[in-house]
């Protein structure tokens, strides 16, 4: 913000004017970014967000669609699912919640992830987020754009068979507290239950991009690649 320099009598300069007012500026701006700094405030971006969601049942390939997106096209990736696992073992007051909600194969409640997510966005100096797993619910979707006032630019849905993505799931051994039969069954039927009004509302607005997965990641991605490639050539990407 720029500061009005008090009136100096007639006999100073005007580059010394100048100076000074530079001067107020420069320290200034260095005391609101300490201040900022010290709240856990980053300063606006410059440009507007651009907000990718990718929706998906688990074991549908899309955690791994992500990493090829961000090293192709310079994303920050924010996974839903990741947030709420390390929340889980910093051991905050909203840990032990989310730890039993998952394991009921339930979905954490929407302004418990849209901070988590916000929190990530706020300390990431990139204006690209791809935001894996979320919104899994109307009410996920409600409250983030209501919290974060912003709609996404691209929606992606990776369309997977239930029986692939149950075998896909149950083949990777990450160790993850809802990789197991039981769980994803549940986790299956929620995301039918609930996932599919997001998908057909995105589909509306024209924004839901349908990604058939199955294949190769690399035939998948060829699916993927051009939806990205066309909004690169917009100056708003």
């Amino acid at each position: 913000m720029w500061r009005r320099v008090a009136s100096l009598s007639s006999s100073v300069s005007s580059s010394f004017l100048a100076q000074t007012a530079s001067r107020l500026n420069t320290w200034e701006s260095l005391t609101t970014g300490i201040a900022q700094q010290a709240k856990g405030v980053i300063a606006p971006k410059e440009k507007t967000p651009f907000i990718t969601f990718v929706l998906g049942g688990p074991g549908s390939g899309k955690g791994t669609q992500c990493i090829k997106i961000v090293e192709t096209f310079g994303f920050a990736h924010l996974s839903a699912g990741d947030l709420l696992r390390r929340e889980i073992a910093s051991k905050s007051a909203d840990g032990a919640m989310i730890l039993n909600t998952i394991k009921e194969g339930k979905i954490v409640p929407s302004q418990v992830t849209v901070k988590l997510i916000q929190k990530e966005m706020e300390l990431s100096y990139n204006h690209k987020f791809l935001i894996d797993g979320f919104p899994r619910t109307e009410e996920n979707r409600v409250s983030f754009e209501r919290i974060i006032g912003v709609e996404p630019n691209v929606v992606l849905f990776f369309d997977c068979p239930e029986e692939e993505m149950v075998k896909r799931v149950l083949n990777r051994n990450e160790g993850r507290v809802d990789d197991n039969l039981e769980t994803i069954k549940k986790r299956l039927t929620v995301f039918q239950a609930l996932s599919l009004p997001v998908i057909n509302y995105y589909s509306e607005k024209g924004k839901l991009y349908t990604i058939k997965a199955i294949g190769t990641e690399d035939e998948i991605f060829e699916q993927v690649r051009p939806i990205f490639a066309a909004f690169e050539k917009r100056p708003s990407l």
